[in-house]
């Protein structure tokens, strides 16, 4: 070819339905990216490269060296090649085989391959080689990309409604603003990808692997997310109304300002569908439904399980130790908290829902340490008898007695030593709190309509 010409491809090579694949033979491409002469049909008479009309993120080869550079415009002594974005466009539509072949030739892997705003509706380009390929805005709609390799590529605002996307690589794809309305994901791995305000409407995500994927404000209704995997998965300010989560692997997801709403638990055919409005709860909620081992654990907590409270000195904790031991007699299952030091804000959610799972709760108030911060957050909100113990004849911590107007609060029982605590332990701890308990499960059941 003379220097600083250029080939236009024949029209012979512009496919015009998926028959034009098998067309084009094995080696038809070169490794500049032409189609060969006499590989699809004559060919047209050359034409300059028009070097300063080629968009800012084009690739030139540049002199015999074939140096790579980026720009709209490029001087040089050596001859002008340019790769232009019909080029891509046409050797992409001779399907993914021919598209391989070419992109695994030295030279196409210096650059990045440049399909924005492509028409692509409907091509089938299942195992394509889409690495880091610019796709902005393109048109893939109903496209067959099974198994395709997307990785890195940039897809933003791109069209994918309906499109098999089946097993493909978008590990760190980036996927915001795009439109992929009942497109297909199942067993895709999305890891890191970025999904930002997409349309997700009625997609197809069944056992995705969505690991730390960006889905903020992303719009999720109707999705089927059955046993995808969403761990780290950010999902501030999503919509996730309507979707199918069985079996769904969800750990430290972010949600904050989403907006959850009929959540299916049960698998799709399975009737009757039982629904849930957050995607955390929905995971133990089915456990406690399908796995009998976890509601005997429950059943066990909420009707055995005593909270003991109080400050664990080396003489406190002799005492209480030995409370311990003697509820167990009872048939207790006695829980039992240090707060030596201050509680942190996460030890104190903790308590907090413990004392909503306990039967009752004993809290020591000698020498109180942490402990009028714990009962400050249990006694306002948790409606379970609450059992002081106090040891001499020492007042209560003066703040204590705002919890008498809370009928679950006991009257504090006084023991002189720990012989005399435990000879009244059944007769002046555990029967009042007993008795306080069937007094408010009948409260309850008057208040019921």
């Amino acid at each position: 070819m003379p220097e600083g010409r250029s080939a236009a491809l024949p029209p012979a090579a512009r496919p015009t339905s998926s028959s034009s694949v098998a067309s084009v033979p094995q080696g038809a491409v070169s490794e500049s990216g032409r189609l060969r002469q006499g590989a699809a049909g004559p060919r047209e008479a050359p034409q300059r490269a028009n070097v300063a009309s080629a968009p800012a993120n084009y690739l030139v080869p540049v002199g015999s060296r074939a140096t790579w550079r980026r720009g709209p415009r490029i001087r040089s002594s050596g001859r002008v090649l340019i790769m232009a974005n019909d080029e891509h466009l046409a050797i992409v539509k001779h399907g993914a085989e021919v598209w391989n072949e070419w992109r695994a030739r030295p030279k196409a892997r210096r650059f990045r391959p440049d399909l924005r705003g492509a028409d692509l509706n409907g091509a089938n380009l299942s195992g394509v080689n889409l690495t880091e390929a610019d796709l902005r805005q393109a048109h893939l709609s109903r496209a067959q990309l099974v198994e395709a390799n997307l990785r890195e590529a940039d897809l933003r605002e791109a069209d994918l409604k309906g499109a098999w996307l089946f097993s493909a690589k978008l590990v760190k794809a980036n996927l915001s603003r795009a439109d992929l309305t009942e497109a297909k994901l199942g067993m895709a791995d999305l890891t890191d990808a970025k999904l930002s305000g997409a349309n997700l409407r009625e997609a197809d995500f069944v056992k995705a692997n969505l690991t730390e994927t960006d889905l903020r404000g992303a719009n999720l209704v109707g999705a089927y997310l059955d046993r995808a995997s969403l761990i780290g998965t950010n999902l501030a300010n999503a919509t996730l109304e309507g979707c199918c989560i069985y079996g769904i692997s969800a750990w430290d997801i972010k949600l904050d300002g989403a907006k959850q709403s009929n959540l299916v638990l049960t698998p799709r055919l399975e009737w009757p569908q039982i629904k849930v409005d957050d995607i955390e709860v929905a995971q133990f909620i089915y456990l406690l439904l399908h796995n009998q081992n976890i509601r005997r654990v429950i059943d066990t907590i909420t009707s055995k399980a005593v909270l003991i409270l109080g400050r664990f000195t080396v003489e406190r904790k002799t005492i209480l130790d030995t409370v311990r031991e003697e509820l167990r007699k009872y048939d207790y299952l006695p829980i039992l908290f240090d707060f030596d030091s201050p509680a942190s804000r996460d030890i104190t959610e903790t308590i907090t829902l413990l004392a909503r799972m306990a039967r009752f709760i004993i809290a020591d108030v000698t020498e109180p340490s942490s402990i009028p911060k714990e009962l400050e957050a249990i006694v306002p909100t948790v409606a379970v008898p609450v059992q002081p113990l106090l040891e001499g004849s020492e007042r209560p911590y003066s703040m204590f007695r705002d919890y008498w107007k809370y009928n679950w609060v006991l009257e504090v029982h006084r023991y002189t030593n720990l012989n005399d605590l435990l000879a009244s332990l059944k007769e002046r701890v555990i029967a009042p709190a007993e008795m306080k308990i069937k007094e408010l499960e009948k409260r309850r059941r008057e208040a019921s309509p």
